[in-house]
């Protein structure tokens, strides 16, 4: 059934795209994927009438949701029809309404998923964020991962753009299978669209840790860029990507970089809360991959407090890691034990790795706490918490780092417009 239904959408989201002609830009990558689509919509709105699709639908059910322009129906039989009777419409009528400009996510699980999902939705534009471990237990290695997602820059054709991380090694490598241009963005001394002098508002007082600003440097022109509303580096990697997706389009950098102050990150992505008892929570729970990890404990090692308070890494396993899964749990462990944080509150049994290695590394064993579930690593730090503290909640999905920060937020009332479901 579900193949049936699979292919249905398959056609009819082909169908809409040769109807109404919209630009297609497609993104893929290990971390960034959603972030970055997030920007560049925000980016191309001033000028362009542009859809990021919705949710983060990525897959062969989603993707052509996003096209169709519906949400997904569960098992309500009638709300799919409804969703073919739209599909139909857009089939036979040219709509003015229907974007001009589709940003789309291109998420892979499983090798092949790629040339799947280029052969619905046909793009011109294609940015890839990054080469990482995630789904590693379904492909063996990252150099497998590498070539699944570089099929996407392989569809593009001969006057589409390419838009690669040049700071990602394995990413910037695809620039040699491209037919079409390549643009390379990234803080390295290789990237055509350069940011630099990075700087973080980290600062604890008035509860306001949000905000980082930077310059693009782009063929001699530098711009400066604030974003009042994250605080991750992550944020400046999506920004860089929206960047050389509005300068495709015709933008300038003075206008992107303005378009760029008021974006905030999707819950659960580096987001900042106020915690009970005068405390402060980075909510990072939305997702992880080890390169996530290490990106938000390298900007929670930067935060500073005073020296009545304490840090709380609250980090839960890490999944779809296949047999690499303990390697790349003590290598978080042996990267924490660098870093400023004074209590380490894992969850989940492959977590217990990292606590093993950071203890081995010198880490102090009674500052390890390890809990089956997040809400009882909530409850724990519940009881603990002091003025001041400030705590980073990161795990994958399905660890759901949430239900612990309910149990430490200061509104959990407003926990399902703040948090992610």
């Amino acid at each position: 059934m579900k193949k049936i239904l699979q292919l249905k959408l398959k056609i009819l989201a082909k169908l809409v795209i040769w109807r109404q002609k919209p630009k297609v830009v497609a993104i893929t990558g290990s971390v960034g994927k959603t972030s970055s689509k997030n920007v560049i919509c925000q980016v191309l709105k001033s000028k362009y009438r542009v859809s990021g699709g919705l949710k983060n639908y990525n897959n062969e059910i989603g993707l052509p949701l996003s096209i169709i322009g519906q949400i997904s129906p569960g098992k309500n039989i009638f709300a799919w029809l409804a969703v073919f009777c739209k599909a139909i419409i857009l089939i036979i009528f040219k709509s003015k309404k229907y974007p001009k400009i589709l940003v789309l996510e291109m998420g892979i699980d499983r090798p092949g998923d790629m040339d799947y999902l280029c052969s619905i939705a046909m793009p011109s534009i294609g940015v890839v964020t990054s080469v990482g471990h995630s789904h590693i237990e379904f492909f063996g290695s990252r150099q497998k991962i590498k070539e699944e997602k570089q099929k996407l820059v392989k569809a593009l054709p001969a006057n589409g753009l390419a838009i690669l991380n040049c700071d990602d090694d394995l990413v910037c490598q695809m620039a040699n299978l491209s037919r079409s241009k390549v643009l390379k963005y990234g803080f390295n001394s290789g990237a055509e669209l350069k940011a630099q002098d990075l700087k973080y508002n980290l600062e604890r007082g008035n509860y306001d840790l949000s905000g980082l600003n930077f310059k693009f440097n782009y063929n001699g022109s530098i711009v400066p860029v604030v974003m009042d509303n994250v605080i991750t580096k992550s944020a400046v990697y999506a920004a860089l990507s929206a960047a050389s997706v509005g300068l495709h389009f015709g933008l300038n950098l003075i206008d992107i970089a303005a378009s760029l102050k008021d974006f905030s990150l999707p819950n659960g992505r580096m987001n900042t809360l106020i915690g009970i008892n005068h405390s402060f929570i980075i909510d990072d729970s939305y997702n992880s991959s080890p390169e996530s990890c290490k990106l938000a404990l390298e900007v929670f090692n930067k935060i500073k407090i005073d020296n009545e308070s304490f840090k709380y890494a609250v980090l839960g396993d890490i999944l779809e890691l296949g047999d690499m899964s303990i390697e790349i749990h003590r290598e978080i462990g042996k990267y924490i034990n660098n870093l400023d944080i004074d209590f380490l509150v894992l969850v989940g049994k492959e977590s217990e790795y990292i606590g093993e290695e950071a203890n081995r590394r010198g880490f102090a064993k009674k500052n390890i706490f390890s809990f089956e579930n997040s809400s009882q690593a909530g409850l724990f730090i519940q009881d603990r918490i002091r003025p001041g503290d400030v705590m980073l909640f990161k795990g994958s999905r399905g660890m759901k780092m949430e239900e612990g920060i309910k149990k430490v937020m200061i509104n959990p009332e407003k926990s399902d417009k703040l948090l992610v479901k």
